[in-house]
């Protein structure tokens, strides 16, 4: 069951990552592996794809809780992991078998609110 301001219900064991905003109850919440359509949420936001985590490319910046891939981005006018190229980025996530889940809405400014789940948690609630 969804709580109020949640981006996703409670099940699953979805680990968190961004949602510092409460959504409004006609949001409309998109799961997606497409690495396109990522890339393209990213690029609309000037978002950088990134990690905290040690990886072949740098070392661990960052504790990162998340359970399993690492991979995050940083905003304009933030920068608390370090930055990696996409081609890193999505091989961690496909690696970890995540799903990128965003708030799909066309508000100015761009809702930048995200989060990066398993997506074996989560394809029971695609049906």
């Amino acid at each position: 069951m969804k709580a109020e301001g949640q981006l996703l219900p409670e099940q699953g064991h979805v680990a968190r990552v961004r949602a510092d905003m409460p959504l409004a109850p006609s949001t409309n919440v998109v799961f997606t592996r497409d690495h396109e359509v990522i890339r393209d949420w990213a690029v609309k936001r000037q978002a950088v794809p990134a990690t905290g985590e040690a990886t072949s490319s740098g070392p661990a910046t960052v504790t990162v809780k998340d359970g399993g891939a690492g991979v995050r981005f940083n905003f304009p006018g933030t920068g608390l992991y370090r930055p990696i190229e996409w081609q890193e980025w999505f091989e961690n996530f496909d690696q970890h078998d995540c799903a990128f889940v965003y708030d799909n809405d066309d508000s100015t400014p761009l809702s930048s609110r995200y989060r990066i789940v398993k997506a074996a948690d989560w394809k029971d609630f695609l049906c």
